[in-house]
């Protein structure tokens, strides 16, 4: 199935979620291995569901401060390289030979900068499904004009979703102490004066937070709903608990967006793969000299060890990413694809 692109069907495809009290899942990537990571665990989990043609949002940003995954994406680090490198990805993996191409694929533009993207913006925007103007970094009423020349330029080819209120960073939110939550009036006003399709809110919810940290604010967002009905979009997914997550739908929540976590808690795996396999990887002499630094425990064992080139390859690396990945995506899906 080719890419959705076309509005009147990305529109259709939040409809079919809304009649079937499903949120949307946005993953964010900056690499091949993620991408296939999220096709495969969404592969997996509509055949499962004799649903082999889940829809699935794939996000990427460009030059936004919190993370350049453009820029990322490739070793040039030019973010229009990476864009391109992202697009064709997709493209060939979406192509008929693929077994990924039954599914139906959204392409987000996530955190487009009204200023520091401009060149972007001046991209065909219909080879996108959706992008998230965000201009939450100007005063409201600032916001809100630019936001609708944006809206007033682009709104009939593409969805379009704005930033009624910046989501922070953990570190810079708690070092400002700025907890500017959205209300159901701001957001009503917000969406009437900007006509976006649908609006990232404030919800107590931060990029790279842990749930453990934070309060998400259902209570606010169902406060929302009952003004917008179900165009919210929530970021900061990571610091939600899984108890929340799964009430989402309810509170008014259209889609999530999600990055942090694929990347987090996918390290640690590598890490302990490595450890476990170490002597593979490692000569023995080596070993012994990390354990007399302090580096490694004593259970390490060096004996009995024979480097294997299988372990010293970024394929290695990459598939065990991928498949920690494809464990915590599919978590996600299990809650919102029943």
């Amino acid at each position: 199935m080719p890419l959705i692109t076309k509005k009147a069907e990305v529109l259709a495809v939040y409809a079919e979620a809304a009649a079937n009290k499903w949120v949307i899942p946005c993953f964010c990537t900056e690499n091949l291995t993620t991408t296939e990571a999220i096709l495969s665990a969404v592969l997996a989990h509509g055949q499962k569901l004799n649903r082999p043609d889940l829809p699935i949002s794939i996000a990427i940003t460009n030059l936004y401060k919190g993370r350049q995954q453009t820029v990322n994406y490739t070793g040039t680090r030019k973010w229009n390289l990476g864009l391109k490198l992202f697009l064709q990805d997709l493209k060939v993996l979406m192509g008929e030979d693929s077994p990924f191409a039954g599914l139906r694929v959204l392409i987000h533009l996530d955190h487009i900068q009204h200023d520091a993207d401009q060149e972007l913006l001046e991209w065909d925007m219909s080879q996108f499904s959706s992008i998230m103007y965000d201009a939450s970094t100007v005063s409201f009423e600032d916001n809100i004009r630019l936001t609708r020349e944006f809206v007033d330029r682009h709104g009939q080819e593409i969805v379009i979703e704005g930033a009624c209120d910046e989501i922070k960073e953990a570190t810079r939110a708690h070092a400002d102490g700025d907890d500017d939550l959205t209300t159901a009036e701001r957001a009503e006003d917000y969406l009437k004066r900007t006509g976006v399709d649908m609006f990232v809110a404030n919800l107590g919810t931060e990029h790279r937070a842990a749930a453990s940290t934070l309060h998400y604010r259902g209570d606010l967002a169902r406060e929302i709903r009952q003004v917008t009905g179900h165009k919210t979009v929530l970021h900061g997914a990571s610091s939600v608990s899984t108890e929340e997550i799964a009430n989402l739908f309810d509170d008014g929540i259209c889609k999530v967006n999600i990055w942090t976590t694929l990347e987090r808690d996918t390290a640690p795996a590598l890490l302990e793969d490595m450890l476990r396999n170490i002597a593979k990887i490692i000569p023995s002499g080596r070993i012994e000299e990390l354990k007399q630094e302090g580096l490694l425990g004593s259970n390490i064992s060096s004996q009995d060890g024979k480097t294997d080139i299988g372990f010293f390859t970024n394929s290695y690396r990459q598939q065990v990413f991928k498949l920690e990945m494809e464990k915590i995506i599919t978590e996600y899906l299990q809650t919102w694809y029943r």
